[in-house]
């Protein structure tokens, strides 16, 4: 009887062995599932997300009036040639009234040839918009003495520091203004705005002519209080990824400087509609999670 006993316990150690063998062969199998997930489909998995701006400062000729927003490329970390025409293609199926580009076309660890620039030009250069085309660089793009010959090149407007007025079927321009990365730059950002803010000052919007409507480019999100943010109506960023790794519930994990006051998609500041794109690409570690890349359609209405 004491045999059999002994018996039954070492055959039931061993079912239990075999109980944890098989939890951690499921508990590994579940990791690799989101490792690769977050790799190859969560980075690919391109969508559009389509946003409705209002604002009573918008001119009535400008109702309905479409901004397609790109930031974050990062180009050959997740985003190559084939996604980049994609891009371009979802891009042209929108009809955009103006693109933007606000940063991080490439990216600081990647190594690229001259045939990658020939590349970005040729494919960014079918990019049609009613309007027009503009950029401004991200801290990744400092870098590279090409970013100026790329967006010229690929028919966009370096805003870098300087302003536009845009003019759509209305003899009312909205203005367009831009500011080049401030991550590692020793220049304040005031002091590279002033040119524009000092534009700003000199005209009295209720005069028949001038902008009613403003809108601010910027890479980095935390910045925009170094600003005179409360000049625009309208302020679009990237830099953050929205964290790039994303958990439910928890949100952003880990976000980059510049961008650890402002990630997420929307805020609004003192009347300043604020919006940070998820990017594209990726940036220090290709993966995604819960947070698929993205290309922002801003519709702009004025009631």
């Amino acid at each position: 009887m004491a045999k059999k006993k002994h018996a039954q316990k070492k055959e039931s150690r061993f079912t239990l062995w075999q109980k944890i063998v098989i939890l951690i062969l499921l508990i590994f199998v579940f990791i690799a599932a989101i490792i690769s997930y977050s790799r190859y489909i969560a980075t690919s998995k391109i969508e559009v997300r389509e946003i409705k701006v209002v604002n009573q400062n918008l001119p009535s000729d400008y109702h309905g009036f479409k901004i397609v927003q790109l930031s974050d490329i990062h180009y050959n970390t997740t985003i190559y040639k084939d996604e980049l025409n994609k891009i371009v293609q979802k891009v042209n199926k929108m009809k955009p009234d103006i693109v933007v580009l606000t940063g991080d076309l490439f990216d600081k660890n990647t190594e690229y040839q001259e045939q990658d620039f020939v590349d970005i030009s040729e494919l960014l250069m079918k990019i049609e918009a009613s309007v027009g085309k503009y950029a401004i660089t991200g801290n990744h793009d400092v870098k590279f003495t090409e970013w100026e010959t790329v967006i010229k090149n690929s028919g966009f407007t370096n805003l870098n520091d300087t302003y536009e007025l845009i003019y759509k079927d209305s003899y009312d321009p909205i203005l367009i203004a831009g500011v080049s990365s401030n991550l590692n730059d020793t220049k304040n950002i005031n002091d590279k705005m002033k040119p524009t803010i000092d534009y700003m000052n000199s005209i009295k919007q209720s005069v028949e002519g001038s902008y009613q409507y403003a809108i601010l480019l910027l890479h980095e999100p935390d910045y925009i209080r170094d600003t005179d943010y409360e000049k625009f109506d309208l302020a679009l960023a990237g830099h953050s990824h929205h964290g790039q790794i994303r958990l439910p519930i928890i949100g952003t994990i880990i976000t980059p400087k510049g961008a650890k006051e402002y990630y997420n998609e929307h805020y609004n500041i003192d009347g300043t509609e604020l919006y940070i794109s998820n990017g594209l690409g990726t940036s220090s570690y290709p993966y995604r999670l819960f947070n698929r890349p993205s290309i922002y359609l801003y519709r702009l209405e004025n009631n």
